[in-house]
């Protein structure tokens, strides 16, 4: 299967699930009106609507926490678009999984693996190795560098939760040369947030450094917050603020920074006994390197498993 024709399966799956799910959300709604064929006795909810949209509702918050202790399993797309003089579009596809493992009575620690798996766009198509001449090489489709993160969380009620621990990156990019920084990276990540009422405020922080790698390939030396704010609506849809911010401290002052604005809708579904949260956000990318993308459309698709393990 051509590259093109990979991103492109990723692309319209993507789309295919959260056309999916947009229409199944029609079943979880509550009926507006009763029939008149059908008898006022029937016509009552059931005995456990109270307490399935206080689970769903449970389900909606734990969602937006980054460090809750349920195991999930986000799958993201990101298309980064107008990329280069041939505005071309590059896809992230990353796989996260979140896994919380329990450390005695008072302590969590949460997991969290990123797994990129990237198109990167040439900036000029070029001839491919073999084959006919006519045949063109568009991009470069493969693994990127993979980031374990380590949040040590305490169980303790109070207003604010938070996690801390470090964060590595790898250098598991092929090839190497496209997809990857060619490092072996370690650093500090922090997060923090609060959900009062109907509202859910936090911000997610790291930074990393290379310490060791291909000897010709720059020093790594990145930062990234998130601030995240969203507002719960009613029959668990929200929208969200969550702008993610980098600063290449390698670059200079003209491509250091990219600088997102933008939010979305998401809303967390209950279909059986699965909890699902669906969200999508556009992005304006008001500062960023000469050449990158200036916006970005992004789609997650969250499986949300309520019992930790």
């Amino acid at each position: 299967m051509k590259v093109t024709q990979v991103q492109r399966f990723l692309s319209i799956g993507t789309v295919g699930i959260w056309i999916a799910f947009s229409a199944a959300s029609g079943w979880a709604q509550t009926p507006q009106g009763t029939p008149a064929a059908i008898p006022a006795a029937q016509a009552q909810p059931p005995a456990s609507a109270g307490s399935a949209a206080a689970a769903l509702e449970s389900a909606r918050k734990a969602a937006q926490n980054p460090i809750a202790s349920i195991i999930s399993l986000p799958l993201q797309e990101n298309w980064n678009f107008n990329i280069g003089p041939a505005d071309r579009t590059q896809n992230i596809f990353n796989i996260q999984p979140v896994i919380p493992v329990k450390l005695g009575q008072h302590w969590n620690l949460i997991t969290r693996w990123v797994t990129p798996i990237i198109y990167q766009p040439y900036a000029v198509p070029i001839p491919q190795p073999s084959g006919p001449p006519v045949q063109y090489q568009t991009g470069a489709y493969g693994l990127g560098d993979i980031q374990p993160q380590f949040y040590f969380s305490p169980k303790t009620e109070s207003k604010v939760t938070w996690g801390a621990g470090p964060l590595f990156q790898v250098p598991t990019a092929s090839p190497t040369s496209l997809l990857g920084q060619g490092k072996f990276c370690i650093g500090p990540t922090f997060v923090a947030l609060a959900q009062p009422s109907k509202w859910t405020v936090g911000v997610l922080a790291n930074n990393v450094w290379s310490v060791a790698g291909h000897a010709d390939r720059s020093d790594v030396n990145q930062f990234l917050i998130q601030p995240f704010i969203n507002y719960n609506l009613h029959h668990a849809w929200y929208l969200s603020f969550s702008p993610t911010m980098t600063a290449n401290w390698e670059q200079n002052n003209g491509g250091r920074w990219v600088v997102p604005l933008g939010g979305g809708p998401g809303r967390v579904w209950r279909l059986g006994h699965q909890a699902v949260n669906v969200q999508t956000f556009f992005y304006g990318n008001v500062v960023h390197p000469q050449g990158a993308s200036p916006w970005t459309f992004k789609m997650t698709f969250t499986l949300l498993f309520p019992k930790p393990r």
